[in-house]
Protein backbone atom coordinates (compact mmCIF):
# COMPACT_ATOMS: atom_id res chain seq x y z
CA UNK A 1 0.00 0.00 0.00
CA UNK A 2 1.08 3.59 -1.08
CA UNK A 3 0.20 6.27 1.82
CA UNK A 4 0.73 9.82 0.51
CA UNK A 5 1.62 12.47 3.02
CA UNK A 6 0.77 16.05 2.61
CA UNK A 7 3.06 17.98 5.37
CA UNK A 8 6.34 17.14 6.40
CA UNK A 9 5.69 18.70 10.36
CA UNK A 10 5.50 16.67 13.44
CA UNK A 11 1.94 15.11 12.63
CA UNK A 12 3.36 13.95 8.58
CA UNK A 13 6.63 12.91 10.11
CA UNK A 14 5.39 10.74 13.11
CA UNK A 15 3.25 8.77 10.56
CA UNK A 16 5.70 8.47 8.08
CA UNK A 17 7.61 6.64 11.12
CA UNK A 18 4.51 4.30 12.10
CA UNK A 19 3.57 3.50 8.69
CA UNK A 20 7.46 2.63 7.55
CA UNK A 21 7.52 0.50 10.96
CA UNK A 22 4.19 -1.76 9.54
CA UNK A 23 5.84 -2.01 6.25
CA UNK A 24 4.05 0.51 4.09
CA UNK A 25 5.52 2.99 1.17
CA UNK A 26 5.33 6.70 2.22
CA UNK A 27 5.89 9.56 0.33
CA UNK A 28 5.84 13.27 2.16
CA UNK A 29 4.89 16.44 0.03
CA UNK A 30 6.43 19.61 1.95
CA UNK A 31 5.31 22.95 0.92
CA UNK A 32 8.26 24.67 1.85
CA UNK A 33 11.54 24.02 0.56
CA UNK A 34 13.17 22.60 3.27
CA UNK A 35 12.35 21.98 6.98
CA UNK A 36 14.89 24.58 8.53
CA UNK A 37 15.35 26.44 12.07
CA UNK A 38 11.46 26.76 12.55
CA UNK A 39 9.67 27.60 15.59
CA UNK A 40 10.68 27.99 18.57
CA UNK A 41 9.90 25.67 21.61
CA UNK A 42 7.51 22.57 21.89
CA UNK A 43 6.72 20.38 24.98
CA UNK A 44 7.30 16.70 24.66
CA UNK A 45 5.09 14.79 27.26
CA UNK A 46 5.17 11.06 28.20
CA UNK A 47 1.78 10.39 26.02
CA UNK A 48 3.58 11.14 22.81
CA UNK A 49 6.94 9.98 24.29
CA UNK A 50 5.56 6.56 24.29
CA UNK A 51 4.92 6.35 20.68
CA UNK A 52 8.72 7.21 19.84
CA UNK A 53 10.12 4.31 22.38
CA UNK A 54 7.37 1.88 20.18
CA UNK A 55 9.42 3.72 16.83
CA UNK A 56 13.14 3.04 18.38
CA UNK A 57 14.40 6.87 18.58
CA UNK A 58 13.12 8.32 22.18
CA UNK A 59 16.54 7.95 23.00
CA UNK A 60 17.55 10.84 19.97
CA UNK A 61 15.26 12.75 21.04
CA UNK A 62 16.57 12.70 24.91
CA UNK A 63 19.47 14.01 23.63
CA UNK A 64 18.19 16.69 21.63
CA UNK A 65 16.13 18.19 24.57
CA UNK A 66 15.46 19.02 28.12
CA UNK A 67 14.55 17.00 30.92
CA UNK A 68 12.65 19.67 33.07
CA UNK A 69 12.44 18.58 37.04
CA UNK A 70 9.11 20.50 37.52
CA UNK A 71 5.84 21.47 36.16
CA UNK A 72 5.74 24.91 37.83
CA UNK A 73 2.42 27.93 37.83
CA UNK A 74 3.25 31.39 39.75
CA UNK A 75 1.43 34.40 39.51
CA UNK A 76 3.57 36.69 36.99
CA UNK A 77 3.48 40.04 38.70
CA UNK A 78 5.69 38.41 41.84
CA UNK A 79 6.82 35.06 40.75
CA UNK A 80 5.12 33.63 43.41
CA UNK A 81 4.61 29.83 43.84
CA UNK A 82 0.79 28.77 43.22
CA UNK A 83 2.52 24.55 42.31
CA UNK A 84 5.23 23.05 41.91
CA UNK A 85 4.78 19.36 40.96
CA UNK A 86 8.08 17.27 40.55
CA UNK A 87 8.09 15.20 37.15
CA UNK A 88 7.58 11.60 37.80
CA UNK A 89 8.43 9.37 34.61
CA UNK A 90 8.01 5.77 36.20
CA UNK A 91 4.14 7.46 37.34
CA UNK A 92 3.26 8.62 33.63
CA UNK A 93 5.50 5.90 32.01
CA UNK A 94 7.69 7.88 29.77
CA UNK A 95 9.65 11.41 30.63
CA UNK A 96 8.88 14.76 30.18
CA UNK A 97 10.85 16.42 27.74
CA UNK A 98 11.13 20.19 26.64
CA UNK A 99 12.60 20.98 22.88
CA UNK A 100 13.40 22.93 20.00
CA UNK A 101 11.34 22.25 17.26
CA UNK A 102 13.76 22.46 14.45
CA UNK A 103 15.51 19.72 16.83
CA UNK A 104 12.32 17.67 16.85
CA UNK A 105 11.79 18.03 13.49
CA UNK A 106 15.50 16.66 12.60
CA UNK A 107 15.33 14.04 14.51
CA UNK A 108 11.92 12.99 12.66
CA UNK A 109 13.26 13.28 9.48
CA UNK A 110 16.52 12.12 9.82
CA UNK A 111 14.69 8.68 10.95
CA UNK A 112 12.62 9.19 7.41
CA UNK A 113 15.05 9.19 5.25
CA UNK A 114 17.60 6.74 6.99
CA UNK A 115 14.57 4.00 6.46
CA UNK A 116 13.20 5.44 3.01
CA UNK A 117 16.03 7.73 1.47
CA UNK A 118 13.75 9.34 -1.16
CA UNK A 119 10.40 9.60 0.51
CA UNK A 120 10.50 13.52 0.92
CA UNK A 121 9.48 15.79 -1.62
CA UNK A 122 9.88 19.44 -1.12
CA UNK A 123 8.89 22.82 -2.75
CA UNK A 124 5.17 20.23 -3.13
CA UNK A 125 2.02 22.14 -2.15
CA UNK A 126 -1.22 19.60 -2.40
CA UNK A 127 -4.17 22.08 -4.13
CA UNK A 128 -6.74 19.59 -4.27
CA UNK A 129 -7.36 15.68 -4.42
CA UNK A 130 -9.91 13.00 -5.88
CA UNK A 131 -10.50 9.96 -3.50
CA UNK A 132 -12.85 7.04 -4.92
CA UNK A 133 -12.77 3.24 -4.21
CA UNK A 134 -9.67 2.92 -6.42
CA UNK A 135 -7.23 4.88 -4.89
CA UNK A 136 -6.40 8.46 -4.41
CA UNK A 137 -5.29 11.11 -6.81
CA UNK A 138 -4.10 14.55 -6.26
CA UNK A 139 -2.90 17.67 -7.50
CA UNK A 140 -0.02 19.98 -6.62
CA UNK A 141 0.35 23.36 -7.28
CA UNK A 142 2.79 23.17 -10.21
CA UNK A 143 -0.16 20.67 -11.52
CA UNK A 144 1.51 17.33 -11.17
CA UNK A 145 -0.42 14.54 -10.71
CA UNK A 146 0.28 11.74 -8.41
CA UNK A 147 -1.72 8.82 -7.03
CA UNK A 148 -1.96 6.54 -4.69
CA UNK A 149 -3.84 4.20 -2.04
CA UNK A 150 -4.49 6.69 0.69
CA UNK A 151 -4.27 10.08 1.20
CA UNK A 152 -2.95 12.15 4.94
CA UNK A 153 -3.52 15.68 5.58
CA UNK A 154 -0.84 16.67 7.40
CA UNK A 155 -0.40 19.98 6.30
CA UNK A 156 -1.28 22.13 9.27
CA UNK A 157 -4.00 24.25 11.03
CA UNK A 158 -4.66 26.16 7.06
CA UNK A 159 -4.90 22.74 5.91
CA UNK A 160 -5.70 22.44 2.15
CA UNK A 161 -7.17 19.34 2.35
CA UNK A 162 -9.45 20.45 5.51
CA UNK A 163 -10.73 22.95 3.00
CA UNK A 164 -11.55 20.46 0.05
CA UNK A 165 -13.15 18.27 2.15
CA UNK A 166 -15.31 20.34 4.62
CA UNK A 167 -15.05 24.02 3.53
CA UNK A 168 -12.78 26.66 4.57
CA UNK A 169 -14.52 27.38 7.79
CA UNK A 170 -14.49 30.97 10.18
CA UNK A 171 -11.95 30.44 12.60
CA UNK A 172 -12.63 33.12 15.29
CA UNK A 173 -9.71 35.59 16.65
CA UNK A 174 -9.53 34.37 20.49
CA UNK A 175 -8.92 37.53 20.91
CA UNK A 176 -5.35 36.69 22.45
CA UNK A 177 -2.12 37.58 20.40
CA UNK A 178 1.03 35.28 21.55
CA UNK A 179 4.77 36.51 21.51
CA UNK A 180 7.66 33.39 20.88
CA UNK A 181 11.37 33.87 21.36
CA UNK A 182 14.49 31.86 22.57
CA UNK A 183 17.66 33.44 24.39
CA UNK A 184 20.67 31.95 25.11
CA UNK A 185 21.10 31.15 28.94
CA UNK A 186 24.64 32.55 29.28
CA UNK A 187 22.72 36.58 28.75
CA UNK A 188 20.92 35.91 31.88
CA UNK A 189 22.42 36.72 35.45
CA UNK A 190 19.74 35.06 37.32
CA UNK A 191 20.26 31.20 38.67
CA UNK A 192 18.90 28.68 35.72
CA UNK A 193 15.73 27.47 36.31
CA UNK A 194 15.15 23.89 35.00
CA UNK A 195 11.10 23.75 35.04
CA UNK A 196 8.45 24.19 32.67
CA UNK A 197 6.69 27.34 34.43
CA UNK A 198 3.29 29.27 33.36
CA UNK A 199 3.10 32.41 34.84
CA UNK A 200 -0.17 33.46 35.62
CA UNK A 201 -1.38 37.12 35.02
CA UNK A 202 -4.28 39.91 34.49
CA UNK A 203 -5.27 38.93 30.89
CA UNK A 204 -1.81 37.38 30.04
CA UNK A 205 0.67 34.61 31.10
CA UNK A 206 3.56 33.55 29.90
CA UNK A 207 5.61 30.25 29.92
CA UNK A 208 9.08 29.31 29.84
CA UNK A 209 11.47 26.55 29.92
CA UNK A 210 15.16 25.06 28.99
CA UNK A 211 16.14 24.01 25.73
CA UNK A 212 19.14 21.93 24.00
CA UNK A 213 20.77 20.60 27.84
CA UNK A 214 19.60 23.77 29.01
CA UNK A 215 21.88 26.31 26.43
CA UNK A 216 18.41 28.26 25.57
CA UNK A 217 15.68 29.56 27.25
CA UNK A 218 12.47 29.04 25.32
CA UNK A 219 9.50 32.05 25.78
CA UNK A 220 6.06 32.18 24.64
CA UNK A 221 3.85 35.19 25.74
CA UNK A 222 -0.06 35.37 25.41
CA UNK A 223 -1.37 38.68 26.02
CA UNK A 224 -5.17 39.72 25.19
CA UNK A 225 -5.75 41.61 22.55
CA UNK A 226 -8.64 43.50 20.41
CA UNK A 227 -7.49 43.82 17.20
CA UNK A 228 -6.60 40.34 15.01
CA UNK A 229 -4.04 39.34 14.12
CA UNK A 230 -2.50 37.23 11.78
CA UNK A 231 -2.80 33.16 12.68
CA UNK A 232 1.18 32.64 11.23
CA UNK A 233 4.00 32.36 12.94
CA UNK A 234 6.53 34.50 10.82
CA UNK A 235 5.13 37.91 11.63
CA UNK A 236 8.28 40.05 13.58
CA UNK A 237 7.26 42.39 16.76
CA UNK A 238 8.48 45.11 18.35
CA UNK A 239 10.62 44.14 21.70
CA UNK A 240 9.56 47.67 22.59
CA UNK A 241 5.72 46.61 22.98
CA UNK A 242 6.51 42.93 24.46
CA UNK A 243 8.67 44.90 27.21
CA UNK A 244 5.06 46.95 27.72
CA UNK A 245 3.07 43.92 27.93
CA UNK A 246 4.88 42.58 30.81
CA UNK A 247 6.11 45.56 32.40
CA UNK A 248 6.39 45.36 35.98
CA UNK A 249 6.36 41.61 36.19
CA UNK A 250 8.64 38.85 38.33
CA UNK A 251 12.42 39.96 37.44
CA UNK A 252 13.27 36.78 35.77
CA UNK A 253 10.71 37.33 33.01
CA UNK A 254 12.05 40.88 32.82
CA UNK A 255 15.34 39.20 32.05
CA UNK A 256 14.43 36.59 29.49
CA UNK A 257 12.90 39.31 27.96
CA UNK A 258 15.45 42.12 27.90
CA UNK A 259 17.77 39.28 26.62
CA UNK A 260 15.46 38.70 23.31
CA UNK A 261 17.14 40.12 19.97
CA UNK A 262 14.53 41.99 17.95
CA UNK A 263 15.33 39.76 15.04
CA UNK A 264 14.53 36.50 16.68
CA UNK A 265 10.83 37.99 18.14
CA UNK A 266 7.55 36.94 16.63
CA UNK A 267 3.98 36.71 17.25
CA UNK A 268 1.16 35.89 15.85
CA UNK A 269 -2.76 35.69 16.06
CA UNK A 270 -4.66 32.92 18.37
CA UNK A 271 -8.22 31.52 16.54
CA UNK A 272 -10.12 28.85 17.78
CA UNK A 273 -12.14 26.33 15.37
CA UNK A 274 -14.90 24.32 16.62
CA UNK A 275 -14.40 20.66 16.34
CA UNK A 276 -14.99 19.12 12.49
CA UNK A 277 -17.78 16.94 11.40
CA UNK A 278 -15.60 14.35 9.81
CA UNK A 279 -11.65 13.87 9.68
CA UNK A 280 -12.19 11.34 6.54
CA UNK A 281 -13.29 10.94 3.09
CA UNK A 282 -12.71 7.76 1.20
CA UNK A 283 -9.34 7.05 0.97
CA UNK A 284 -8.12 10.38 2.73
CA UNK A 285 -8.00 11.06 6.50
CA UNK A 286 -6.65 14.40 8.21
CA UNK A 287 -4.43 14.44 11.31
CA UNK A 288 -2.87 16.76 13.66
CA UNK A 289 -3.50 20.32 13.58
CA UNK A 290 -5.95 19.86 10.05
CA UNK A 291 -8.11 17.94 12.05
CA UNK A 292 -8.14 19.31 15.43
CA UNK A 293 -6.30 22.65 15.57
CA UNK A 294 -5.87 23.51 19.41
CA UNK A 295 -5.09 26.79 21.17
CA UNK A 296 -1.73 26.23 23.02
CA UNK A 297 -2.85 26.09 26.93
CA UNK A 298 -2.27 22.46 27.03
CA UNK A 299 1.09 22.02 25.43
CA UNK A 300 -0.86 19.06 23.84
CA UNK A 301 -1.32 19.79 19.95
CA UNK A 302 1.53 18.13 18.79
CA UNK A 303 1.35 15.21 21.22
CA UNK A 304 -2.53 14.93 19.54
CA UNK A 305 -0.90 14.41 16.47
CA UNK A 306 1.78 11.95 17.47
CA UNK A 307 -0.74 9.36 18.87
CA UNK A 308 -3.20 10.06 15.73
CA UNK A 309 0.30 8.95 13.89
CA UNK A 310 0.18 5.61 15.77
CA UNK A 311 -3.71 4.76 15.59
CA UNK A 312 -3.99 5.47 12.01
CA UNK A 313 -0.98 3.33 10.88
CA UNK A 314 -2.67 1.13 13.45
CA UNK A 315 -5.49 1.02 11.67
CA UNK A 316 -4.57 0.85 8.40
CA UNK A 317 -2.39 -2.50 9.33
CA UNK A 318 -5.34 -4.10 10.42
CA UNK A 319 -7.79 -4.00 7.65
CA UNK A 320 -8.13 -4.33 3.80
CA UNK A 321 -10.80 -1.87 3.74
CA UNK A 322 -8.84 1.34 3.97
CA UNK A 323 -12.26 3.12 3.93
CA UNK A 324 -13.43 1.27 6.66
CA UNK A 325 -9.77 1.50 8.63
CA UNK A 326 -10.29 5.48 8.17
CA UNK A 327 -13.69 5.44 10.18
CA UNK A 328 -11.99 3.37 12.36
CA UNK A 329 -8.96 5.71 13.05
CA UNK A 330 -11.20 8.67 13.53
CA UNK A 331 -13.77 6.61 15.76
CA UNK A 332 -10.92 5.88 18.17
CA UNK A 333 -9.42 9.40 18.38
CA UNK A 334 -11.91 12.20 17.75
CA UNK A 335 -12.86 11.90 21.50
CA UNK A 336 -9.59 12.18 22.89
CA UNK A 337 -8.61 14.92 20.56
CA UNK A 338 -12.14 16.99 20.86
CA UNK A 339 -11.15 16.41 25.15
CA UNK A 340 -7.79 18.22 24.13
CA UNK A 341 -9.06 21.17 22.46
CA UNK A 342 -11.71 22.00 25.08
CA UNK A 343 -9.31 21.89 28.32
CA UNK A 344 -7.37 24.21 26.34
CA UNK A 345 -9.92 26.57 25.39
CA UNK A 346 -10.82 26.29 29.17
CA UNK A 347 -6.97 27.18 30.41
CA UNK A 348 -7.23 30.33 27.98
CA UNK A 349 -9.80 31.42 30.90
CA UNK A 350 -7.93 30.29 33.66
CA UNK A 351 -4.62 31.31 33.03
CA UNK A 352 -6.01 35.45 32.73
CA UNK A 353 -8.05 36.06 35.65
CA UNK A 354 -8.50 39.49 35.92
CA UNK A 355 -9.55 40.51 39.28
CA UNK A 356 -8.45 39.69 42.71
CA UNK A 357 -11.23 37.52 43.40
CA UNK A 358 -11.02 35.83 40.23
CA UNK A 359 -7.47 35.01 40.79
CA UNK A 360 -8.01 34.00 44.58
CA UNK A 361 -10.91 31.98 43.52
CA UNK A 362 -8.94 29.89 40.94
CA UNK A 363 -5.08 30.02 42.05
CA UNK A 364 -5.76 29.34 45.74
CA UNK A 365 -7.19 26.03 45.60
CA UNK A 366 -4.26 25.45 42.97
CA UNK A 367 -1.75 26.81 45.69
CA UNK A 368 -3.68 24.30 48.59
CA UNK A 369 -3.78 21.53 46.01
CA UNK A 370 0.01 21.93 45.75
CA UNK A 371 1.57 22.68 49.10
CA UNK A 372 -0.93 19.82 50.90
CA UNK A 373 -1.81 17.43 47.88
CA UNK A 374 0.15 17.02 45.29
CA UNK A 375 -1.69 14.03 44.09
CA UNK A 376 -4.74 16.16 43.19
CA UNK A 377 -2.58 18.11 40.51
CA UNK A 378 -0.83 14.76 39.36
CA UNK A 379 -4.29 13.13 38.72
CA UNK A 380 -5.55 16.05 36.65
CA UNK A 381 -2.47 15.49 34.68
CA UNK A 382 -2.88 11.83 34.42
CA UNK A 383 -5.68 11.66 31.54
CA UNK A 384 -2.84 13.22 29.20
CA UNK A 385 0.58 11.95 30.15
CA UNK A 386 -0.10 8.18 31.74
CA UNK A 387 -2.38 7.35 28.49
CA UNK A 388 -0.87 4.93 26.16
CA UNK A 389 -1.76 4.67 22.77
CA UNK A 390 0.67 2.22 21.99
CA UNK A 391 -1.31 -0.37 24.11
CA UNK A 392 -4.67 0.00 22.96
CA UNK A 393 -6.39 -2.27 20.81
CA UNK A 394 -8.23 -0.85 17.57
Amino acid sequence: MKVLIAGAGIGGLTSALCLLQRGFEVQIFERAPSLGEVGAGIQLPPNAMKVFEKLGISEALKKAAFAPNALEARLGEDGRKVFSVPIEARRWGGPYLTIHRADYIEVLKSQVLKQSPKSLKFNTNVVSYNSSSAGIAFQTSSGEMVSGDVLIGADGIKSAIRGQMLGAGKPRFTGNVAWRAVVPASALNAAPRHTSCAWFGRGKHAVTYPLRGGELVNFVGVVERDEPLNEGWRERGKLSVLQADFAQWDSYLAEVINAISPDDLFRWGLYDRAPLERWTDGHTALLGDAAHPMLPFMAQGAAMAVEDAWVLADELSNSDDIGAALSHYENRRKPRASMAQAASRANMKTFHQRSTLGQIMTYGPMWLAGSYAPSIIRRRLDKYYAYDVTGIQS
